[in-house]
């Protein structure tokens, strides 16, 4: 049997979830089913997948729930609210591809990988904290929060006080071996959310941290893992634009990792939106030769694979 095309596909918010939506497991069901059917239909095309996706929305509910529930049950832990998002994340998606598989007659197995992500203790960003979550809070608040649990506490943008966790780089796909072995015969979903963030405890083991992974430099991390020959990630753009919203908007439907770079350097791209997707593009495309990344919109999916929509990175 010929080695078929392994693709990692990073699906962004709008891939769970319509804008402005409330967002309840109905209607986050809703929405994910007609995202598999762009899945299912690249599946058919003879492409191996794998699949990661964000959780923000989702986590930040859990753990709403949670803080809320705090007088009569103990509150969850961040790293314990990231593993329940991704199994419920994970039933979604692998309840509606399995369904658009079985209509046109392909029939693979489809199964989640609560999947933990290693991540440096000494990373940097643990003593910088940047990503919020959770609850709004007032000053007052936040102070004796800050004072009883030991969280660092951020204004976030005019809107109250929230605690901030760090945002790590991945460095290791703790169940990479078990996609390995499933590979040929599953599609396999993982690192959802970005991975579950752990540090090694030095006893062969592992120990959860509150921290926030971006899901596509997981996506990243687990495509070279895996020797993928593509990095497909998927957003609410078809191609990624430089002056983006400005009168001299430029699409870009190919560019070299050295643009790519000057694009990023001369702040083209949002930290919180564009920038970690170049970013991660890149990271894969330098990884290995003849690997490349794409950058396109969930509908133009099948399209940027055959070149024919999208970014290209070489």
């Amino acid at each position: 049997m010929p080695n078929l095309t392994r693709v990692v596909i990073a699906l962004g918010g709008n891939a769970l979830q319509e804008s402005g939506s409330p967002a309840t497991a109905e209607e986050q069901l809703r929405v994910v089913t007609k995202t598999c059917e762009t899945l299912a239909d690249i599946s058919c095309q003879g492409y191996e997948i794998a699949i990661v996706h964000g959780n923000g929305p989702q986590v930040g509910r859990i753990l709403l729930a949670s803080e809320y529930a705090k007088d009569v049950t103990p509150a969850m832990p961040f790293d314990v609210c990231g593993a329940m998002s991704q199994g419920y994340i994970g039933y979604h998606i692998q309840q509606s591809l399995r369904k658009e598989l079985h209509k046109r007659n392909r029939h693979v197995p489809v199964a989640t990988i609560v999947t933990q992500v290693v991540v440096d203790k000494d990373d940097e960003a643990f003593k910088n904290p940047t990503k919020p979550i959770g609850l709004f809070y007032s000053k007052e608040e936040s102070d004796e929060i800050a004072r009883d649990k030991g969280f660092v506490m951020k204004e976030d943008s005019g809107r109250g006080w929230r605690r901030v966790v760090p945002s790590p780089m991945p460095k290791a796909i703790v169940e990479v071996d078990t996609i390995e072995r499933l590979w040929s015969s599953t599609i396999v979903i993982m690192c959802g959310g970005g991975g579950i963030p752990v540090i090694e405890d030095g006893e062969g083991g592992y120990t959860g941290v509150a921290a926030v992974i971006d899901k596509d430099l997981a996506a990243e991390r687990l495509a070279e893992a895996i020797n993928a020959d593509i990095l497909l990630i998927l957003t609410e753009v078809e191609k990624v634009a430089i002056n983006f919203n400005k009168p001299d908007q430029k699409n870009l439907s190919e560019i070299s990792c050295d643009e790519a770079k000057k694009y990023m350097a001369e702040g083209h791209f949002a930290p919180g939106s564009m920038l970690p997707k170049v970013k991660a593009a890149v990271m894969f495309a330098e990884s290995k030769p003849g690997r490349k990344s794409i950058i396109t919109s969930l509908y133009s999916a099948n399209e940027a694979l055959k070149g024919e929509s999208g970014t290209l990175i070489r």
